[in-house]
């Protein structure tokens, strides 16, 4: 029996009047992203069935292998937010450049820009662990009319409109925020409708996990690496547990719920770090700031950053707020 009975798209009619300067464009473009979101989630769910698994055999951007499924769940959301008609241009962590959309002068009156990460952890794919998307909107600044420009992209994180996440795990859900409180919603397979199953979601303020790849700790700063110290000295509620899927939208989703912190800080073999500010930090950001939660790139708050290209990467670290303080103390410390 399903616990409530609001779906996702009766609960976005029910709060369109509290989209700042909408007039019904933004509820439709999540609606677009919901939209995907299910086509993608069918996708995934097939892998091993069908010849979707598996590297594509370029690399995008990054540098990084593209995964068939990364470029399948890239096609699907640019499609989906093309066929709205409200999006003036899309900036994927999987292209190159940004995309504009619906370039004629009369559609150029479009009002958003989106930034979007289409598969969060594709290389999990492959062995069957829990995947997502990633995305962030902004209202254009250039002028309406007028093709999209660079600079509607580049803003900082704190100018977003909405952000939200997609996790494909043993259940499929929304995850977003409109700058009023962050709700998740899950799929029914059965009748594909996505249902409010977690109401005003929030971060505790302290936790009991800590999120970060060990491996690569001899890398790491040392304020960080003292901050790990931190969490595995036996002393009051610590040790803290070690849990690292290697996805990010999975260890957020996780650490939002029961409590912790997630950390990518830069290091000796990736000076800047390692994930994107546009496509990932961003938006995790804002979500985790509309749940209670905190997020910094060690000193300064991830939503002020000013960005400067649309692949730039930051250091993150980002959850339970009184953990996300501590390791700042101890980053500001071992200056």
């Amino acid at each position: 029996m399903i616990k409530n009975t609001r779906t996702l798209g009766e609960f976005i009619i029910k709060n369109q009047l509290a989209f700042p300067f909408s007039t019904g464009e933004l509820s439709s473009l999540i609606n677009g992203i919901r939209l995907a979101a299910k086509v993608v989630n069918h996708e995934v769910n097939k892998a091993g069935l069908v010849d979707i698994l598996g590297a594509y055999g370029e690399t995008n951007i990054q540098g990084e292998k593209q995964q068939k499924l990364d470029v399948f769940a890239n096609e699907k959301f640019i499609q989906a937010l093309d066929n709205r008609e409200i999006v003036c241009g899309i900036a994927s962590e999987e292209e190159e450049d940004f995309v504009i959309l619906n370039s004629d002068d009369k559609k150029n009156q479009n009002k958003y820009v989106v930034l979007i990460d289409p598969l969060d952890g594709s290389s999990n794919i492959d062995v069957n662990v829990s995947v997502g998307t990633i995305f962030s909107i902004y209202r254009r600044i250039s002028p309406l009319g007028s093709p999209v420009q660079l600079k509607d992209f580049l803003q900082p994180g704190k100018d977003q409109v909405a952000a939200g996440y997609i996790i494909y795990g043993t259940s499929t859900m929304i995850v977003y925020s409109t700058g009023d409180g962050v709700n998740g919603f899950t799929l029914n397979p059965a009748i594909g409708s996505f249902y409010l199953s977690h109401p005003n979601m929030k971060f505790p303020e302290d936790g009991s996990i800590y999120s970060v790849n060990e491996g690569n700790y001899v890398h790491f700063p040392n304020g960080v690496k003292q901050y790990i110290k931190y969490c595995q000295k036996e002393e009051g509620n610590r040790p803290y547990s070690s849990r690292y899927i290697g996805s990010l939208v999975s260890d957020f989703h996780r650490n939002m719920i029961k409590g912790g912190i997630y950390m990518y800080p830069n290091s000796e073999i990736a000076n800047d770090g390692k994930l994107r500010l546009l496509y990932e930090c961003n938006p995790m950001a804002y979500i985790a700031e509309q749940a209670g939660g905190k997020a910094s790139d060690g000193q300064s708050r991830i939503l002020d950053i000013k960005p400067t290209e649309l692949h730039q990467r930051v250091p993150f670290f980002c959850g339970s707020k009184n953990m996300v303080k501590k390791l700042e103390e101890y980053i500001t410390t071992c200056q």
